[in-house]
């Protein structure tokens, strides 16, 4: 690891740190467009929707943005922009998976989960998390595991299946792409970095 590496983590500093903001002023109104950016790629990720047979649950890109929006914004930006994303959804906002809206589907759940999962990986990203990508690998699972332990028990309570039955339809067959997605945020994380070390 280089020194500016080290000196980032021991700083608590994420990606979206590194944006320019020359005054206070400036830095809020960065962080709100950060805020609306990473709800409006959350959004748009989610359209990439791929139906599962037998399951309520689509594969989609929302989870993969979800984390990589924590982990590139930090905690409190990255809860925002979920909280956001969520907030505008249940409103009518149709950017849902699969052009949905509002609460009452049972995956719900899955971005009530996205919402802490955000702000789990983006507690890490301060702590050096995205740098190396083992590191980067952990973060995802976190944040993974996260997600399927708020979204499969509301599974089962919204479409009133055993919690097992919610496993297999819910968990199981979306194990494969969570790992391919971990995959893409462990090349494109430390990647990131080492560009911003040696520019640096």
């Amino acid at each position: 690891m280089s020194t500016a590496a080290v000196s980032d983590t021991r700083t608590g500093t994420v990606l979206a740190d590194l944006l320019p903001a020359s005054s206070a002023a400036r830095a809020r109104v960065r962080d709100v467009a950060l805020v609306f950016g990473g709800a409006a790629l959350t959004g748009l990720a989610a359209q990439l929707s791929v139906p599962v047979p037998g399951s309520p649950v689509p594969v989609t890109g929302q989870t993969f943005a979800a984390l990589l929006v924590g982990t590139a914004l930090g905690a409190r930006r990255g809860f925002a922009a979920l909280a956001l994303y969520a907030v505008a959804g249940v409103a009518g906002m149709p950017w849902f998976a699969e052009g949905s809206s509002g609460s009452s589907m049972p995956s719900f759940g899955y971005i009530l989960g996205m919402l802490l999962a955000s702000a789990a990986v983006g507690a890490l990203a301060r702590r050096g998390a995205d740098r190396t990508v083992l590191r980067t690998a952990g973060a995802m699972v976190l944040g993974s595991v996260i997600i399927y332990a708020v979204g499969v028990p509301y599974l089962a309570l919204a479409a009133h299946l055993s919690l097992g039955k919610a496993v297999s339809l819910g968990l199981t067959p979306y194990l494969l792409g969570d790992a391919l997605k971990a995959a893409l945020a462990m090349g494109v994380l430390p990647a990131a970095w080492q560009l911003v070390n040696r520019k640096g």
